[in-house]
């Protein structure tokens, strides 16, 4: 796949929602996302972007790609409700990484939406997590895991145990919580190049979409929605003749 150098420092700004709450960007009213180019001249590429992030995956083109190869040793050491999701963060030199045709990518930190961004054949999940990694130059790439209502999820219940329910008040997570257990065991997925999801909808990211969802329960689902008060999900962007491989 074609990759597009950002500079870390505007990519920074994604890897970190809250850090964009002067912008008074959300998912309500004159800050939701039809609106979010009008709320700073950073965030033009919301509007006039042509690689758009989420989408629904519909049509698919078989290019063989192999399942991904994670390596998530280290759980994350906070948790923190930054107003426009709930966020997890992981020390610097944590050891979880993914690799994707050769490059290193390393987790910077992991946050869910409700319901899901992206859909698949025109289906919202309940929720989907994104997993937000950066190689050495600055690169992102976003790994999605859908939701769907079933048995609970012992290692989410670790999470919503510390989840704060006021914004802006990280909370440190007991140590042991171990990501994997978030992830399905099929990790074949779709892929495509798109854009980080919230302003300035910085382009250049890598998509990788997992097929196999994962469950959480209603209690659970319940919990985050309450946390949050409303949704937080972007709408689905034009692919404007991208293509989804898997």
């Amino acid at each position: 796949m074609k990759r597009s150098l950002y500079p870390a420092a505007i990519l920074l700004v994604n890897l970190l929602p809250g850090l964009a709450m002067a912008s008074h960007w959300g998912y309500e009213g004159e800050g939701s996302p039809e609106h979010w180019s009008e709320v700073s001249a950073e965030n033009q590429l919301c509007q006039q972007g042509m690689n758009q992030s989420p989408i629904d995956i519909n049509t698919t083109y078989k290019a063989h790609i192999n399942p991904l190869k994670n390596s998530y040793i280290d759980g994350p050491v906070s948790i923190i409700n930054n107003g426009h999701t709930v966020q997890a963060n992981f020390a610097d030199g944590a050891k979880d990484s993914i690799k994707i045709d050769g490059v290193v990518y390393t987790l910077q930190q992991l946050h869910f939406h409700a319901p899901a961004e992206n859909t698949i054949h025109g289906k919202h999940y309940p929720m989907e997590m994104h997993l937000v990694h950066k190689n050495a130059e600055g690169e992102v790439a976003v790994v999605a895991v859908m939701f769907t209502t079933g048995k609970a999820n012992s290692e989410l219940a670790k999470l919503w145990k510390a989840m704060p329910a006021q914004a802006d008040q990280p909370q440190p997570l007991e140590k042991g919580i171990d990501i994997n257990g978030l992830l399905p065991k099929d990790k074949t997925h779709y892929r495509f190049s798109g854009s980080l999801t919230t302003p300035p909808c910085s382009e250049g990211v890598s998509w990788l979409v997992l097929k196999t969802p994962v469950t959480l329960s209603e209690q659970q689902l319940k919990q985050f929605t309450d946390t949050m008060h409303h949704h937080n999900n972007r709408p689905t962007q034009p692919l404007h003749g991208r293509v989804v491989i898997e």
